[in-house]
Parts: structure tokens; sequence; C-alpha cells
């Protein structure tokens, strides 16, 4: 039963966006990636490869990079089913306030290896297609997320130790690792992405945690002198997300086009044999922008992160109950856990 957004309301300030019509000759695609982003890159072939198809009839998808159609990435459940927007990238992570039980399906750096990762995708989209379902969500794609070394970025002095991170104020993007840190005694923040920068130029953190194969699309050479490894993370794909009703209408020709387009977007982006390669290419890329990069954290404070991430999974799907219970049970049978 679709009961959820009776329950969540929301007001848009910008009211043209409100009135949409079933089937708009241009559906805008919101993306709240950065345009530098690869997967922003890739987004873009899809929605050409869409116009391509249907270059004989009067529609078209228009990609919005970076947020700038002004809606939050954490209000997606609350306006994608209003068809205030036409198609969104939607990930997961984000979307805890409103639906808490998507928190318990990939939690940071539980899931740390190309094969684990390859495991469960097949159950993890499942899931989201359930879930996005229940707030009048048809998922019509997904987006692979590449398999990421997780790095502490600071600006003042190197930080390499659970130790010293616990004496630093440090940015996270999730509350699941603000509960990690927060068991490891250290003074995590969630700052989005695109407030980071401020946030490290001007002290209210200093460090940011963040994947050195995106660090440069948020300028963090500019703003921090350190990095050091901490932890391997494989990541919820992207969800491609429509309104139920906006779908349902959609000429079936258009459909296809947008399906068979969102088929070649996952095959192109659901590959990792060149992740390690790209990681070291960009801590390369980044050493010769300023970064100096220190010694990992030591194998006993990984192993110390991994079980507090372990903890922090098992409470969050409990304190969630009802569905993220179920959930985290399809995923650990996944992984054989």
């Amino acid at each position: 039963m679709k009961t959820k957004l009776q329950n969540c309301v929301f007001t848009l300030a910008a009211g043209a966006m409100l009135a949409q019509p079933a089937l708009a000759e241009e559906w805008r695609f919101n993306n709240f990636l950065p345009e530098t982003r690869p997967e922003s890159a890739q987004i873009d072939k899809f929605a050409q490869d869409v116009n391509t198809a249907l270059a004989d009839r009067d529609f078209s998808i228009e990609v919005y990079h970076g947020g700038s159609l002004g809606i939050p990435n954490t209000d997606l459940l609350r306006v994608v089913p209003t068809g205030a927007v036409e198609m969104s990238l939607m990930w997961s992570n984000y979307l805890g306030r409103d639906a808490p039980e998507l928190g318990s399906v990939f939690v940071q750096g539980a899931i740390s290896t190309v094969d684990e990762l390859k495991s469960v995708l097949p159950v993890a989209q499942e899931i989201y297609t359930e879930a996005y379902d229940d707030w009048d969500i048809t998922t019509v794609g997904f987006v692979a997320i590449p398999t990421l070394s997780v790095s502490v970025f600071c600006r003042n002095e190197p930080v390499n130790t659970l130790e010293q991170l616990r004496d630093v104020k440090l940015r996270v993007w999730a509350r699941e690792q603000v509960e990690t840190f927060t068991k490891l005694g250290v003074a995590a923040q969630i700052i989005p992405q695109e407030e980071t920068y401020v946030a490290l130029r001007t002290g209210v953190v200093d460090c940011a945690l963040y994947p050195a194969l995106y660090a440069s699309t948020i300028s963090l050479q500019e703003v921090t002198k350190y990095a050091s490894f901490l932890y391997p993370m494989a990541s919820a794909p992207y969800t491609i997300g429509v309104q139920d009703a906006l779908w349902e209408s959609t000429d079936p020709a258009i459909k296809d086009a947008i399906t068979a387009a969102a088929d070649d977007l996952w095959e192109r982006t659901n590959q990792y044999d060149a992740d390690i390669e790209n990681e070291m290419a960009a801590r390369e890329k980044l050493s010769e922008q300023g970064i100096v990069w220190g010694e990992d954290f030591p194998q006993a404070d990984r192993e110390q992160f991994v079980e507090a991430v372990s903890e922090t999974w098992a409470m969050l799907a409990e304190e969630a109950g009802g569905e993220a219970l179920d959930y985290r049970a399809r995923m650990l049978e996944a992984l054989g856990r």
C-alpha cells in the first residue's frame, strides 16, 4: 500500500514547478551531483541516448546538474511524488529522515570488496524498487558507483590514526557515518558536499571524509593539505526515479526508449576493473596539486572502524524496525554472513 506519501507534506517555494502536464515536451532530470563527477557524464549520455532515440518525437530530457533546480537531495521523497520534477537521481543514504529503513540496506563501510558488491546488487535493486514504489515513485534505472577508497582530508596537519582523529572536527555525509565515528569517539557532523569547501576554508571542520577519486570535483586540494586512506567502500547504486502517475501516463514508445537507455547506463557503470587504477591516478593528480599523502590508517584502527560499522548497521535496522530488519536480513543472506 502506498500510504507513506499521505503522511508527508511538502510545499515548494517555486509555484511554477508544481503544475506540470502529464506528458511534458521536456523532462527535467534533477541530478544533485556536481557536473564534474564521472556519474554526471554518464547521466548526460543517458539523456543524449533517449533524445536521439526520440528525435522524431516532441520529447527530450534536459539534465540539471549540481542541484541547480534547488531541490535538496534529502527532500526527494517529498518532491518527486508530486511531479514537481519529471525525473531525478536518488540515493538511499540521503533519505533517512523520511525513510529510515533505507539506511539499513547499504551502510558505509559494511561492504568493501567488488565480489561482495556484486553479490548484493541484485538484492539491493529489488529492495529499492519496492521501497520507492511505496512512495509513488517508479524506478526506471540505476547508476552504479565505483568501489571507492575513502580518505581523511585535513586542513592544517596530517591525521592518520583514530587517536589523532578524536582531536579534530570531521565532516561526513551520512548519518550512519556519524553513528560509527561516535562509537569511536570522533566528533563527526554531516555537511553536504556543496558546503564542504566553505566549511573547511572557514574552520567549521578541520578534516573531511571524502574519496580521492572525487576530491577535485569540490576542489578539496584548495582547502586541505594532507590526506590519508582510512577504508574501502562499496556504495549503494543511485536510482533514477519518476512519479508513478507520470510514468504510467507516458507513451509506451517513450518509456521503451528511456528503459533501453537506462539499461545501457547500468551496463556502462556497473564495471569495477579500473577502480584501483583510477584511485591511484587521482591521488597522483592531487599530489601534483599540493596534497601530501600520509601513511594509511593502521590496520588495527581500520579493524576498529569495521567493527563499529557492523554495530551501526545492526543498530540502524533495529531502530527503524519493520522493513529495515527484513532489508538487512536479505542483504546479509546475499553476503553469506
